[in-house]
């Protein structure tokens, strides 16, 4: 069973930028991107969670990377519509993948009493991966919404394209039942009222 996520429980956007859908740069040869229902995913568990009045926090990304769509000064650099951060939230920004690594991010989580985390938003395989697996590693109880993040085309050492769904899905194998675990919309959307017997908590290495 998973407990019904309470005033302890922080949803956790990571990187909702208009960059994201640049599939030119970060789409590898391709240039595709996976789970196109991501946005739709993320707005309406953000809509259920200011309802509930719970925590919510961002993370913007402000690349190093000279090329790089996700700059804070930048027009993609901005928020996704619907995904603007309130007064009330945790902000942070990072230059890196982790949205723990030089930032507040960590110290703000435990100064609101937060104990557990659902995580949504993008790259899965960089940015969300990054900040999930050193949020198991803190001791954070921590939620993947598997269908509310999505990531590009991957371009392999050796030039190999290996499709989004397919990193997606492997970033996500590779967290669920060690670093955190993976669920969907609808379990966030049913634990935001009430327990899920359903489900299962399987978060490990602890």
């Amino acid at each position: 069973m998973i407990r019904k996520f309470d005033a302890s429980t922080a949803l956790l956007l990571i990187d909702v930028q208009k960059g994201v859908n640049d599939t030119a740069y970060y789409g590898g040869a391709i240039g595709k991107r996976n789970n196109l229902d991501a946005e739709k995913n993320i707005l309406s568990i953000l809509t259920e969670w200011r309802r509930s009045e719970r925590q919510t926090g961002f993370t913007k990304h402000n690349s190093r990377e000279k090329n790089s769509p996700l700059k804070l000064n930048l027009k993609s650099g901005q928020q996704l519509e619907g995904m603007e951060p309130r007064e009330e939230d945790i902000v942070v920004e990072k230059n890196v993948n982790s949205g723990f690594i030089g930032t507040s991010l960590e110290i703000d989580l435990r100064r609101a009493g937060i104990q557990r985390l659902v995580v949504v938003g993008f790259f899965t395989n960089v940015c969300i991966e990054t900040t999930v697996r050193m949020a198991g590693k803190m001791g954070i109880d921590t939620y993947l919404v598997h269908d509310a993040c999505a990531t590009m085309d991957l371009v392999g050492y050796d030039g190999t394209n290996y499709h989004a769904d397919l990193v997606h899905n492997v970033a996500i194998a590779s967290l669920h039942g060690e670093f955190c675990t993976a669920i969907s919309t609808k379990d966030v959307l049913h634990l935001c009222s009430e327990n899920a017997k359903f489900l299962n908590r399987v978060q490990g290495n602890e």
